[in-house]
């Protein structure tokens, strides 16, 4: 299932019509090539109404950005009936998956040119500090439960859910910034190996 699935609840919104109309254009035409003609272009009411809600595509784009991280969380909040283990290695499919569809993996392009606006732009660097801490929040929440559990060795969470969260993000940039498949399926292999040693408890 691609990423667009997020936005097909609120067609209605006005905010969520934008978003979905950024998100399609940002996916087909990626942060260099994207305007707000082309997100227009994808947006089924006035190019107008684009510009009464933002000052341009920047602007836009850092909205998108927090769009994104509202409903990202939502989405993880619904999987916390799920063990620890379960929503571990689920949430590791999401982020570092080893192979990505067509769509998916011309968003993770375009989100990485985002976050390459970062070091020049306070408001991107912002929004990506938010979507760095809350998935370190996310990994460190379930390794915590994990350990109550049990389930989990008794691992420092932080330290663990810092260490993951810069493996994801390294496997993100590597996918999009090499000709090859970036060595993902290794990094990921070796990730794996890390936590079945690291931090699962064997069967008791």
């Amino acid at each position: 299932m691609g990423e667009s699935s997020r936005f097909a609840a609120a067609e209605d919104d006005t905010r969520a019509a934008i978003m979905r109309a950024t998100y399609d254009a940002l996916t087909s035409h990626g942060y260099a090539n994207l305007t707000i003609q082309r997100i227009a272009d994808e947006f089924e009411k006035s190019k107008s109404l684009l510009y009464h809600h933002y000052d341009g595509k920047d602007d836009l784009l850092v909205d998108f950005l927090r769009f994104m991280l509202e409903h990202w969380q939502a989405e993880a909040e619904c999987r916390e009936d799920q063990d620890p283990k379960a929503r571990l290695e689920a949430l590791l499919d999401r982020v570092a998956a080893v192979e990505l569809d067509e769509e998916t993996a011309a968003f993770t392009a375009a989100m990485e040119e985002l976050r390459g606006q970062a070091p020049h732009d306070a408001a991107y660097r912002e929004q990506f500090t938010e979507h760095d801490r809350a998935l370190r929040e996310r990994f460190a929440v379930i390794i915590e439960a994990g350990i109550d559990d049990g389930v989990f060795h008794e691992v420092d969470p932080e330290r663990v859910a810092e260490f993951l969260l810069t493996t994801v993000n390294g496997v993100r940039i590597q996918r999009v910034t090499r000709d090859d498949d970036g060595g993902v399926a290794a990094a990921r292999a070796e990730l794996d190996e890390y936590l079945a040693t690291r931090l699962y408890r064997g069967e008791p």
